[in-house]
């Protein structure tokens, strides 16, 4: 304890420090979508390796088919586990910069009327001002004890903001050097100022595009209406039957490797005093639309989802045009949860439709990709050892929360390494990440640093 004393005790007598270097590289435009700023990536992925080898990690800028990686070594006592930290270094373009207070590459430290500090700038929560928590824990380790509690490897790639297509193939190719005990990831948020978080899951998704085929062309309402078939019609009933009267998915088996959410945690998320109509007046909605009987946030981060998120057919045009379509199209979503099988609700989906379809009627499938979720136990040691690392920094006890989007890293981490990961953040909801005037608390970023290095010295004393 008196080590990790000495390391909190130098991550706050830095902090200006630390505030200064990542200010730095928060001056380096790398926008990764934009071929014009591919030297300002390079840059930036440069400094990282600069600074990883000034605290004696064996850190490279890595080749890929796109912008470069950066990868970090450093060993840690026997017998101690292998972490892998995962972040970004590239950032969203900043348009429309006349919304910006400031230049979004001119990073400032701002004080509020209420005396609270913010650090300004784009890339400040997402992902620079994360990332550099990370490291900022392990240099302050080595300048106190000269090492770290475990061994670590540091994985920082440059198109998470553009889709990351060098990610797969570089992860691929290095399989063995960036496997290890677990990823920690920091791009994700805490759940209120005062309270850490860890992401326990992860929804997966599958995506479909369903066209229904009737006529060969399409045909005048008045000499062909009540006698031709109607695609939009027919899809209309199909997509209705998807949901029955209490919200859930009617498809076979959906419900297939969904558990019930554990009572402890449903505890949790029921005492974190979420607002559901605060939540859904925020979009001038008032009630909730899923299944029944299951809070707001049952719905969207432990329940699987059959959502439409278009439809097509017919004359959408300006005005009225009075014809029955020979064709319509939908594109349909299904959210995953826990161990729902991918591959066999979209069959699922696609024998849903088919046994449908009524005379005269053809219909094609498009797929729009898949993953499963992703869940890690609620009982894993690892999440019980960071949950009270983080508690014990912050003013209160760290929750489990859900997410009910996806980071696909984690997933690829689980399929490709077969690794699983941990996911910690310290960014706020006001952080307007990709928006005009992103910043990111000194609070965050300080306390960050400080939970880092607890996590660190907690996995380094009771494994992974």
């Amino acid at each position: 304890m008196a080590s990790l004393d000495s390391v909190l005790a130098c991550l706050d007598l830095n902090i200006g420090r630390s505030v200064d270097r990542l200010t730095d590289l928060l001056r380096i435009p790398s926008i990764s979508t934009d071929p014009a700023y591919a030297a300002d990536c390079r840059r930036a992925a440069e400094w990282l390796v600069g600074d990883l080898s000034a605290i004696g990690f064996k850190a490279e800028v890595r080749e890929s088919a796109g912008h470069p990686m950066v990868v970090a070594h450093h060993e840690g006592p026997a017998g101690t586990p292998h972490v892998l930290f995962y972040g970004h270094y590239d950032v969203q373009p900043v348009d429309p910069v006349a919304l910006w207070d400031t230049d979004p590459f001119d990073p400032q430290l701002v004080t509020m009327p209420d005396g609270t500090k913010r650090i300004t700038g784009r890339g400040s929560s997402d992902d620079k001002g994360q990332l550099m928590t990370f490291i900022e824990a392990c240099r302050a380790f080595k300048a106190e004890t000269g090492e770290l509690p475990c061994r670590v490897t540091i994985f920082l790639e440059g198109e998470e903001e553009s889709g990351s297509p060098s990610l797969l193939p570089f992860m691929d190719a290095n399989k063995a050097e960036l496997t290890a005990d677990v990823a920690l990831i920091c791009d994700t948020n805490m759940w209120d100022k005062d309270t850490p978080a860890i992401s326990t899951g992860l929804r997966g998704l599958v995506g479909e595009e369903v066209t229904i085929r009737a006529a060969d062309k399409d045909l005048h309402s008045g000499y062909f209406g009540g006698a031709a078939a109607n695609p939009i019609r027919i899809l209309a009933e199909i997509i209705a039957d998807l949901h029955d009267e209490d919200g859930k998915v009617t498809l076979p088996g959906f419900y297939d490797g969904v558990d019930e959410l554990p009572a402890e945690v449903k505890a949790i998320w029921d005492s974190l005093g979420f607002d559901e109509q605060e939540f859904l007046g925020s979009v001038d909605l008032s009630v909730p639309a899923g299944e029944k009987g299951r809070s707001v946030l049952e719905q969207t981060w432990s329940r699987p989802t059959a959502e439409v998120n278009g439809i097509t057919g017919g004359y959408t045009g300006k005005g009225f045009k009075t014809v029955i379509a020979s064709e319509a199209s939908a594109k349909i979503s299904f959210r995953l949860v826990f161990d729902q099988d991918p591959a066999k609700i979209r069959a699922a989906f696609r024998a849903f439709v088919t046994e449908r379809l009524p005379a005269d009627c053809s219909v094609t499938f498009h797929e729009h990709g898949g993953s499963p979720a992703i869940q890690l136990p609620f009982d894993s040691p690892v999440l019980t050892t960071a949950r009270q690392a983080l508690s014990d920094e912050w003013p209160k006890p760290a929750v489990m929360i859900g997410m009910g989007g996806s980071i696909p890293v984690v997933g690829e981490f689980k399929r490709r390494l077969g690794m699983g990961s941990l996911l910690i953040g310290f960014a706020l909801g006001d952080d307007r990440i990709h928006s005009p005037n992103e910043k990111y608390e000194l609070t965050s970023f300080h306390k960050g640093q400080r939970s880092w290095a607890r996590v660190l010295a907690a996995l380094g004393e009771k494994g992974a």
